[in-house]
């Protein structure tokens, strides 16, 4: 996990959004990784996962119709086949994603976040 804070960013999502902005009011100023133009890989999805102590499928929007659509709803999919559909379909993963002082949350609610700081 890097040092600084990252948060895996969707402008477009007012969650993360919000999240963004509660580290900024709080003098937190972020690397913002557009995570929809700049997919992260398998291994640093694996990372995140790893750190957060959870599961893949944890991380994963199930409601998104490409969910069904790729079969992620099979149960026999292993952790890196679903790794590496995240990393091919990363408007599947979960949003937002903070690092903190090697720490990582997903920010919903996105007070979430504060637990890092």
């Amino acid at each position: 996990m890097p040092d600084t804070t990252r948060i895996y960013h969707n402008p477009h999502c007012s969650k993360s959004r919000q999240a963004l902005a509660l580290l900024e009011e709080r003098g937190v100023k972020p690397e913002v990784v557009r995570y929809l133009e700049t997919p992260p890989g398998a291994d640093e999805l694996a990372g995140l996962v790893s750190a957060m102590g959870c599961q893949v499928r944890d991380i994963i929007r199930i409601k998104e119709s490409e969910y069904k659509e790729l079969g992620l709803d099979n149960e026999a999919l292993s952790e890196q086949q679903l790794l590496a559909a995240l990393s091919r379909q990363p408007g599947l993963i979960q949003r937002p994603i903070v690092v903190h002082g090697g720490r990582v949350v997903i920010g919903r609610p996105p007070e979430k976040v504060l637990e890092l700081l």
